[in-house]
């Protein structure tokens, strides 16, 4: 079921005549869904599945019904110089009726008080129409007062979302050119963090983890309240030091500061993961695929799970569903062929090696095949696989550990394991559980390990789950209950209502908000959108609209209006569009304006 409340920014199209702005455009992008982020009781689609459709012409009913989300903001924006032309229309899923629209032309000075004011319009139209959501006055912050220093940041940001080799390698000489540019500009320290932890945990190299560890500390100096550094520096004690009672406490931080950083709880499913907390991980992991749910890596989460618990058909499951976002997922295609070497399908693995030119490994593949399914039979010897160690240098999965221990070279495989915890590289993170590794899983060398790396000290306090009890992939959006108004505010307030709606007749202003008229109630908007909700059970719009519905029967019903038309009397009632007076009757009273006249003249 769709919440009303719900709602996926699509990548902004870039309309400024150098292509490479794309980078500007798709930040503002992100930066107007960090900021919806911050109104609780508002599903927000995460940042990746909102991209999926970049560059896609799709109806809108059909986004709405893979996101789940009940509205969608289109865009774009034309960067000129020192200018800025933003465009957006907030449109309906359900039947791609278009709620607002608006053209903002600004200084490129005043980006974030841009941003600001298209946030805080679109939370309001989608609190109109759907109902209550307590709105702060600021959803956009000032991060810099360097316009040049956020517009590298931009760049480096762009860069870094690739999640490729080059797109790291770039970020990581944008972010500290943005640092040099505004040294109080704490997101790039944080961005830096990030993709020197990633890299020097993966490649591994200590320098750039010693560099991820002060680049971090120097963005906290600036902000300790970001959850982009929280998520930093959880990445960095998670993978790149294996502290997993810190790592948690970070990731759960940076969760607390915005419940919809689908980043950050994956992360914090991944940790789960390693340290063989599948049930943990495996919530977290539905949470994130309800709020990003086109996520390649959210789906290669899961399998992971999967995989590592032996359930390889539910593994090859979510690999496809990751593979079919992103056929030239690199992990996916690595894990998809683990399960089929499981599964024992040789065909279909060959079949895939054959045809798939993004194939990973697949000689040592290959061999790991034979060495799993036909272990009497197999003519490998030791130094094919001294071969493959050799060829395979730094890869996304330890090939050459798992054919040593498949083959049952368990020194070999031992060393090669204990240098690669020791040195706590990526790739072997989940070694605990790892498929493959059977026969040297007995052994006092493997135990030991095993020992050190999760003695009590570094693992989070195992606990209760009472957040994840029921499941709930609702968690961040529960309904807010709280009671905003006392009894007596109340009545004032609505009898305060009744006077202006019924006496002064402000539902005929066709301009009329929620805004506008909680302050002739002398309310604040808060209080009157929780009002409507909560006493009276309606929307704003819903609210006002009856009104106008009443006043329009009134209007059509006397003969002295016969020579109007039934949408000038709609106009004349208040109402401000054809669809929208339209849709209203309709499901006010179950059929149309003129059938409903007929009948009733």
């Amino acid at each position: 079921m769709i919440d009303n409340k719900s709602i996926a920014i699509l990548p902004f199209l870039n309309l400024s005549s150098d292509p490479e702005n794309e980078y500007f455009s798709d930040g503002i992008t992100e930066d107007i869904i960090n900021a919806l982020t911050r109104i609780q009781g508002l599903k927000v689609t995460a940042r990746t599945s909102s991209f999926a459709f970049k560059g896609k012409q799709m109806d809108v009913r059909h986004i709405g019904n893979q996101l789940g989300v009940s509205t969608v903001l289109e865009g774009s924006v034309r960067k000129s110089k020192k200018k800025v032309r933003i465009s957006a229309q907030l449109i309906q899923t359900t039947d791609g009726f278009q709620i607002w629209s608006g053209r903002f032309d600004r200084d490129i000075e005043d980006i974030f008080e841009l941003q600001d004011e298209i946030s805080l319009a679109i939370a309001e139209q989608i609190r109109e129409n759907f109902g209550h959501l307590e709105i702060g006055e600021r959803l956009v912050d000032v991060p810099t007062q360097n316009i040049q220093a956020y517009n590298l940041y931009l760049k480096a940001r762009y860069n870094h979302l690739r999640w490729d080799r080059e797109g790291i390698g770039n970020a990581m000489k944008f972010y500290p050119q943005c640092i040099e540019m505004d040294p109080d500009f704490s997101w790039p320290y944080f961005g830096a963090g990030y993709c020197h932890s990633m890299f020097g945990s993966w490649t591994p190299n200590i320098d750039s983890l010693d560099l991820a560890a002060d680049y971090i500390d120097r963005g906290f100096e600036i902000d300790d309240e970001s959850f982009l550094g929280y998520y930093s520096k959880a990445t960095l004690e998670f993978w790149g030091h294996w502290n997993y009672r810190e790592a948690e406490k970070l990731y759960l931080r940076s969760m607390a500061l915005n419940p919809s950083y689908t980043e950050a709880e994956e992360g914090l499913a991944e940790l789960y993961t390693a340290i063989g907390w599948f049930d943990e991980a495996l919530d977290h992991t539905k949470h994130i695929l309800q709020l990003d749910p086109l996520s390649p890596n959210h789906h290669f989460t899961k399998a992971n799970i999967h995989y590592l618990q032996k359930e390889y058909e539910s593994a090859l499951v979510s690999t496809e569903a990751a593979l079919h976002i992103d056929p030239a997922f690199t992990h996916a295609i690595a894990l998809k062929q683990l399960c089929l070497v499981k599964l024992k399908r040789k065909e279909e693995l060959e079949a895939y090696l054959g045809n798939t030119a993004l194939a990973v490994s697949p000689k040592s593949v290959r061999m790991l095949y034979t060495l799993t399914n036909h272990p009497a039979g197999h003519a490998i010897s030791i130094e094919e696989i001294d071969e493959v160690a050799r060829e395979e240098g730094v890869s996304i999965m330890p090939w050459p550990l798992l054919l040593y221990a498949e083959f049952g070279a368990k020194e070999k495989a031992l060393d090669l394991l204990q240098h690669a915890v020791v040195g706590k590289r990526g790739q072997f993170a989940n070694f605990l559980s790892r498929p493959f590794l059977d026969k040297i899983r007995e052994t006092d060398g493997f135990k030991e390990l095993v020992k050190n790396t999760f003695e009590a000290s570094r693992l989070p306090n195992k606990r209760s789950r009472p957040e994840l009890s029921n499941g709930s992939a609702q968690r961040n959006i529960e309904v807010d209950t709280r009671i905003l108004m006392q009894p007596a505010e109340i009545e004032m307030a609505l009898k305060k209502l009744d006077q202006l709606m019924q006496q002064d007749e402000r539902y005929l202003d066709t301009g009329l908000t929620l805004r506008t008229l909680a302050a002739e109630a002398e309310l604040h908007p808060n209080k009157l959108s929780w009002m409507l909700n909560d006493q009276v059970g309606v929307s704003f719009n819903d609210y006002v609209n009856n009104f106008r519905l009443e006043c329009f029967k009134q209007k059509a019903l006397d003969s002295a209006n016969k020579n109007f038309t039934l949408l000038g009397l709609a106009f004349e009632s208040g109402f401000n569009s054809k669809s929208t007076f339209n849709d209203y009757f309709k499901k006010k009273t179950g059929t149309t304006p003129r059938k409903w006249l007929k009948k009733h003249q």
